[in-house]
């Protein structure tokens, strides 16, 4: 019998989606959809005094915006914890687990010891039971914790699916905490419970978790339940070597929403961090997902680099029709300041977006014509609009106003018209026009700009000077 492909993505809510959680959980949606498998989404919420709603919130935006849309879930932890001690419970009638009364302060002197001996800093079992043992007087005033009994021979070991054969000597292995001395579960005990019950079968995570893997196999083997299957992904390095993080730019997905970048780009890029085909750079999400297999993870460190964003960005407006990006890029120019209605906007992202790296470049560079306009400082006037221009100009003027037709062909046609008649090259008629016309030195085409600029407010900044 086959069994369903089952993953999971399970963030903390104790801040935004970041670009790692955002990479690990597009492998793990991306493996599930090739194998017409189950997505889950799980929040980690254990961690009670950090978790916010805001964070949920921020979660399910980020990865509403890049389509990757759960299958099953979001299931909560917290709303889960009868059933985690249930687990914990059924751990200490097995003798898997058992109560420790070390304070931490204890703790922290059997780990000073340890490291003064040369020895891994670790708890020394005080409260371990083990056959002809006897334990300390239980103390009358301490609540205490509950640790997983840990073999102390042998190997943990399994097969990653990105870094290969890795393993742990059990010796290695502290005697974890699964329970607080208020009774709450833990984290590592949390996550074994609940990817046992949804029967997750392949675990795709950062590799910050691998020293967390053996733990949670060795839990998981004592519950009887089935071990998945794992793959921990490196992580993301900054264009610097060093790990990603805030000074490096935005880390927060949604950020790239605001600043103009669209998913399918954002989702492209992310994809090509650590995994790879071939050397396609550029593909469809419905090419990701039939192309996505784990043996194509990389097992070293990805870097990050804005430039290809951007490029890859660039390709993804390209694509894009102009009537979207004109309802893409119409509350940009807003927030701007600008009046989208003032001109045909799809008509001007038909001139800009060939140009553009992002939604936001594309709402600026609209503000051309969507924006008031500002006359070209006096520097730049007296540089340009020397009265051999303004001659040019004045005559240039004068043909356009006799036109019947205003396009961006008749507008081409009267530019000819005007260079011959003067013997002048382009750039002595478009520099003038465009500082004239448009208050900037640089444009796009020329004829396209005062097409789309209306032939009465052209004539009338021409008259002007």
């Amino acid at each position: 019998m086959t069994t369903t492909i089952r993953t999971r993505f399970a963030p903390s809510p104790t801040g935004f989606l970041h670009l790692g959680g955002t990479r690990t959980s597009l492998f793990s949606w991306a493996f599930a959809r090739h194998h017409k498998g189950v997505f889950v989404l799980r929040i980690e919420d254990t961690d009670v005094e950090r978790s916010t709603p805001e964070a949920v919130e921020a979660i399910l935006q980020g990865m509403s915006w890049l389509g990757m849309h759960a299958d099953e879930g979001p299931f909560y932890q917290m709303e889960r914890t009868e059933r985690h001690r249930e687990a914990i419970n059924e751990l200490l009638e097995k003798g898997r687990a058992y109560y420790c009364y070390s304070t931490p302060e204890e703790i922290e002197e059997m780990r000073e010891k340890a490291r003064a001996a040369g020895l891994k800093p670790r708890y020394d079992g005080t409260w371990r039971p083990e056959e002809g043992k006897t334990l300390p007087a239980i103390p009358a005033d301490r609540k205490p914790v509950i640790r997983f009994k840990t073999p102390t021979e042998g190997v943990t070991s399994w097969d990653d699916m990105v870094k290969g054969r890795i393993s742990f000597a059990n010796e290695e292995l502290d005697d974890l905490i699964i329970a607080r001395p208020d009774g709450t579960p833990t984290y590592n005990f949390c996550v074994v419970v609940d990817d046992w019950d949804m029967e997750i079968t392949h675990v795709i995570r950062g590799d910050d978790h691998v020293n967390n893997t053996p733990r949670q196999i060795l839990i998981l083997e004592a519950l009887g339940a089935t071990v998945p299957q794992y793959g921990h992904v490196p992580m993301i390095l900054g264009p610097d070597g060093e790990k990603l993080s805030k000074r490096h730019g935005a880390v927060n997905i949604m950020d790239y929403e605001a600043d103009g970048y669209l998913p399918e780009a954002m989702l492209n890029y992310l994809a090509r961090l650590g995994w790879s085909h071939g050397d396609d750079e550029i593909f469809s999400v419905e090419q990701f997902v039939e192309w996505f297999d784990t043996k194509n993870l990389s097992g070293s460190p990805s870097q990050w680099d804005p430039k290809k964003l951007n490029w890859v960005n660039a390709h993804y407006i390209k694509q894009r029709s102009s009537a979207e990006l004109a309802d893409m890029v119409a509350p940009r120019i807003e927030k701007l300041g600008g009046n989208p209605n003032a001109v045909n906007l799809t008509a001007v992202m038909d001139l800009l977006k060939d140009r553009a790296e992002t939604l936001n470049a594309l709402a600026k560079d609209a503000m051309l014509f969507c924006g008031s306009f500002s006359p070209a400082d006096p520097e730049l006037q007296a540089e340009v609009l020397t009265d051999e221009a303004k001659a040019l100009l004045a005559d240039f003027a004068q043909r356009l106003s006799v036109v019947s037709d205003w396009d961006t062909a008749t507008i081409a046609a009267v530019i000819k018209d005007t260079l011959a008649a003067n013997e002048v090259k382009m750039p002595k008629l478009g520099i003038p026009v465009r500082v004239a016309v448009t208050g900037q030195k640089q444009t796009p085409a020329v004829d396209a700009v005062l097409a789309l600029i209306g032939k009465e407010t052209v004539l009338e900044r021409l008259h002007a000077l």
